[in-house]
């Protein structure tokens, strides 16, 4: 049995809250393939901040000190993946809007993964309990509008060193703002590389992306609504868990009991004067405290798979009664379900009924097989709500 994991990750308090006040206007995009190293254009002209938004000198600061230049940032210094230069602390995350850079092309165009076979040795000897590998379930397309059948789902856009990549997030309620949720959730490899790397960038979530489920070829030449029917948010700030940070890896499935990050978002266009739970008009609870899998009937897993045979582009779901799944005994068990849904579909909601009947997000996609057949993700504990807490708290009187 050799899995992969489903797309890129992410460790603990990620983004500056400097970051959550900056926005550049960009007159041109760079390339949708990825790291030009050592990349340094030289800028032409200084950089805005968009109407309500502001620069703080301590931003200017913080980014000073780690070498950046805001105008050559927004030109294309960002494509620079020099290790030295790759922040990965969570203090040290910034993910300044660059306005325009995801336009319908470049989303559309974003394909890559980051998936890796896991080793076989990771599924043998005495790890812990697992049961028998599910069956494979055959992922169906979710009903079009999304946003009238899965309004709480999108994608998410970043970059990294090999290319612009894809992932899945859900929105999720905030407890400190009732309805109005600015907080997604998603994998943690989709917003660190572990403990080999650092954060990606220009991290960007687009909820009910392609609403009416057109297929690749339609969307040749769609508009920003079609492919965007909610505008572009990006991450302002993100966190997950530590464990990530320290043991994340691209194979063997390190980390995967604890992959998983929150971000909070902001509107690329700018203050609307409304929160993306108000504009989506739907934000999942998060449980954790799940039952465990002999009480939970049924999971619904969401995601945008991008691997062959499917293009990304379009919302899939699967459900299956779940199974266990143990990688490592001293690690939490996870959950496991029968699924065909390939890479891209990582990060996506896990939604189970809770004991009152109503759905809540109860894990995400982390990693599953090679060859397509099953999915597996983190059962959410105190370490997940930690993070989910952090997140809230951090901008609970903003």
């Amino acid at each position: 049995m050799s899995p992969t994991r489903h797309m890129p990750a992410v460790r603990m308090v990620a983004a500056t809250a400097a970051a959550a006040a900056l926005a550049l206007s960009a007159t041109a995009c760079g390339p949708s393939g990825g790291g030009d190293a050592g990349a340094a254009p030289s800028a032409s002209a200084t950089a805005t901040p968009e109407p309500g938004f502001s620069v703080p000198d301590d931003l200017k600061d913080k980014l000073k000190q780690h070498g950046f230049d805001l105008d050559k940032w927004k030109h294309g210094a960002w494509k620079n993946w020099d290790k030295d230069q790759w922040l990965r602390q969570a203090q040290d995350f910034v993910n300044p809007i660059i306005k325009g850079l995801w336009d319908p092309d470049r989303m559309r165009k974003a394909d890559r993964t980051a998936e890796q076979p896991m080793r076989a040795h990771d599924l043998s000897g005495d790890q812990g309990v697992t049961d028998p590998e599910p069956a494979p379930v055959a992922a169906r397309q979710a009903a079009t509008p999304y946003a009238g059948s899965v309004p709480v789902e999108g994608k998410l856009f970043f970059d990294g060193p090999q290319g612009s990549m894809v992932c899945s997030a859900t929105v999720v309620t905030d407890p400190a703002h009732p309805g109005r949720s600015n907080m997604v959730w998603t994998a943690g490899h989709c917003v660190h590389a572990g403990k080999e790397g650092g954060w990606y960038r220009n991290i960007a979530f687009v909820p009910s992306y392609n609403n009416k489920g057109l297929t690749a070829s339609l969307l040749r030449g769609a508009s920003e609504k079609e492919i965007a029917p909610y505008g572009v948010w990006w991450a302002d700030w993100a966190e997950t868990s530590p464990q990530w940070i320290s043991e994340g890896a691209e194979t063997g499935g390190q980390g995967s009991p604890y992959d998983y990050a929150v971000l909070h978002v902001r509107p690329e266009s700018g203050a609307t004067g409304k929160s993306l739970q108000e504009t989506v008009g739907a934000a999942m609870p998060v449980d954790f405290n799940a039952p465990a899998v002999p009480d939970i009937a049924s999971i619904t897993a969401n995601g945008y798979p991008a691997a062959p045979p499917f293009d990304g582009q379009r919302l899939y779901q699967c459900q299956d009664r779940p199974g266990r799944l143990s990688l490592d005994r001293s690690a939490p068990t996870e959950y496991r379900i029968g699924c065909t849904m390939t890479g891209g579909a990582s990060g996506g909601g896990w939604f189970a009924k809770g004991d009152d009947g109503k759905p809540a997000l109860v894990s995400n996609t982390s990693i599953g097989p090679v060859k397509a057949g099953w999915l597996a993700g983190p059962r959410l504990g105190k370490v997940a709500e930690g993070v989910y807490e952090g997140v809230s708290k951090k901008f609970a009187s903003r």
